[in-house]
């Protein structure tokens, strides 16, 4: 399948996804991500979640990361340049949903993508190579090019992996694992 009809079909499963389903699978999520080689790292950017699109529940790995003592760096987004910045979240950090409903960090802290050691990364959609399918802005992609080449990629997804994501560009940064439910990939 294309990138079209993946998002289209998956931003209707997670429709059909009931909330009891969207917590127990988030919570599973975040279980799943404690058996990754990935725990001895300092800085780990998380995104939070868009509640009305039903994303996963990133909050089980913020406490996850917080109770590791981990660096928690979330972004702030611009959709007019289509750029992120990123600022280290503490207690002081003020988070309001923007109008997109992105929970983001208003400032702070300000951390380089180079300084960031693992990117949990938001999806729609994954293939088995770890290709992924966004919405389609490109927020990710631009991103994640701009961090270290060692920086270690984890996608999140409820769903398993498709065969293959039919139109992947060089534009395209492939993941370095992606977690499920019941799954740990590693590509």
């Amino acid at each position: 399948m294309n990138k079209a009809a993946l998002r289209q079909k998956y931003i209707q499963a997670r429709e059909a996804l009931t909330q009891e389903e969207v917590e127990e699978q988030s919570l599973a999520i975040a279980n799943q991500c404690l058996h990754l080689p990935i725990w001895d790292k300092i800085n780990y950017h998380l995104f939070l979640s868009i509640v009305q699109k039903k994303e996963i529940d990133t909050d089980y790995l913020l406490q996850v990361l917080a109770g590791k003592d981990k660096n928690i760096i979330l972004s702030k987004s611009d959709f007019k340049t289509g750029d992120m910045q990123h600022f280290l979240l503490t207690d002081n950090t003020v988070l309001r949903v923007n109008s997109y409903g992105i929970p983001e960090p208003q400032d702070g802290i300000q951390i380089q993508e180079n300084q960031l050691d693992v990117v949990f990364v938001p999806l729609l959609a994954f293939d088995e190579k770890g290709h992924r399918v966004g919405y389609g802005k490109g927020f990710y992609d631009r991103f994640l090019q701009q961090c270290k080449p060692e920086v270690i990629k984890v996608g999140l997804s409820f769903f398993e992996a498709e065969p293959c994501i039919e139109d992947v560009s060089s534009f395209d940064m492939a993941l370095d694992y992606c977690v499920t439910p019941t799954k740990r990939y590693k590509f």
